[in-house]
């Protein structure tokens, strides 16, 4: 795993992606290890599309097999949507946030990054 030095890059790429988050979890955005490049995620949010129910939303980072909580068993009420990101952050090569909810169908995730190289 690098961070490769982002001052000298010769491509920004920006991407957007959904996710219907699930109770098993799931590969929200993943930065292959030995890409060569570092992706910055700009935007996070979680909606909740259930009329009548909340539900919890767990978003980790992964690195070298370890874990860390971004969100934990947060709760978004029905028809609501949650900020989850105030600020950017960079997944390294071999990184990943992943996502995971207490009930399927219930929650979705729409991510905004940019992948620098």
């Amino acid at each position: 795993m690098a961070a490769p030095n982002i001052v000298n890059v010769t491509t920004i790429t920006g991407k957007t992606d959904v996710l219907n988050v699930i109770t098993t979890t799931s590969d929200v955005v993943r930065n292959p290890a030995s890409s060569g490049k570092v992706y910055k995620i700009n935007y996070l949010t979680v909606a909740n599309v259930d009329g009548s129910s909340s539900a919890d939303v767990t978003l980790n980072m992964e690195r070298d097999s370890a874990v860390y909580p971004i969100l934990y068993t947060v709760t978004v009420d029905n028809d609501a949507t949650l900020d989850a990101l105030s600020k950017g952050i960079y997944l390294e090569e071999g990184d990943a946030l992943t996502a995971s909810a207490s009930a399927n169908g219930d929650l979705t995730i729409v991510v905004s990054y940019e992948i620098i190289g």
